[in-house]
């Protein structure tokens, strides 16, 4: 039978007092990865909703598609907004280590207005790009648009200045014009509403590449675990 110590008490388990910090970062890794999984089933949704208010045309000739031209045209907008979300979402998350309940919160909100696009994309198409579908659609993607910006900066208050995403967005001049050239379009929608559809399309083609430096600033996920 081995001795035990002197005192009487059990010797320090070492090889525990390493564990905890890695158990922290894995068990924030997968929180991210569930924030980030939640994210994508619900944008998935998004997209299937809208294609299933397609309608499908009762004849068999071109003409029969004429109508549901301005239908599609919205459709294949949002889809591209929509996937750019996605995207950049994406991104963004593979800078963070780990969330809390503001940014969940902020990711909801995020989520709010992305979910009223297929509302707002059918009656844009159906009404053949009525003024007032098209600035409401331009409120939307405004507010998706700021709701974007604070996730994003929420994000950097819980990391800190000197965190990645931070340094990766920098001035980020594409966050501050993208809302401005959609309150543009919302202000044209009466007298122009062609200037409007031109404007979201210049602020979706502004994103349609995903920022480079915040992809060039994430780390793999089982890189944060292993450290």
């Amino acid at each position: 039978m081995c001795a035990g110590p002197s005192n009487g008490k059990a010797p320090p388990l070492r090889f525990r007092e390493a564990r905890p910090h890695r158990l922290d970062i894995y068990t924030a890794s997968v929180t991210t990865n569930r924030l980030e999984s939640f994210s994508d089933g619900v944008i998935a949704i998004i997209i299937t909703i809208m294609v299933l208010e397609l309608d499908i045309p009762h004849g068999v000739r071109v003409d029969d598609l004429t109508p549901l031209l301005p239908v599609f045209l919205a459709y294949g907008l949002s889809f591209v907004n929509l996937g750019i979300y996605w995207n950049n979402h994406h991104h963004m998350l593979t800078t963070v280590e780990g969330v809390n309940g503001a940014i969940l919160w902020a990711n909801l909100h995020l989520l709010f207005w992305l979910s009223l696009f297929p509302f707002m994309t059918g009656w844009m198409g159906e009404s053949g790009f009525a003024s007032l579908p098209v600035a409401l659609y331009g409120v939307v993607s405004f507010l998706a648009a700021i709701a974007y910006w604070v996730l994003q900066q929420t994000i950097i208050v819980a990391q800190g200045e000197g965190s990645r995403l931070a340094t990766a967005v920098g001035r980020d001049i594409k966050g501050k014009v993208s809302p401005l050239l959609y309150v543009g379009g919302i202000v044209f929608a009466y007298p122009s509403r062609w200037i409007s559809l031109a404007l979201y399309v210049v602020v979706a083609l502004m994103w349609l590449i995903p920022d480079r430096r915040i992809e060039g600033s994430s780390l793999p996920r089982r890189d944060v675990i292993g450290r």
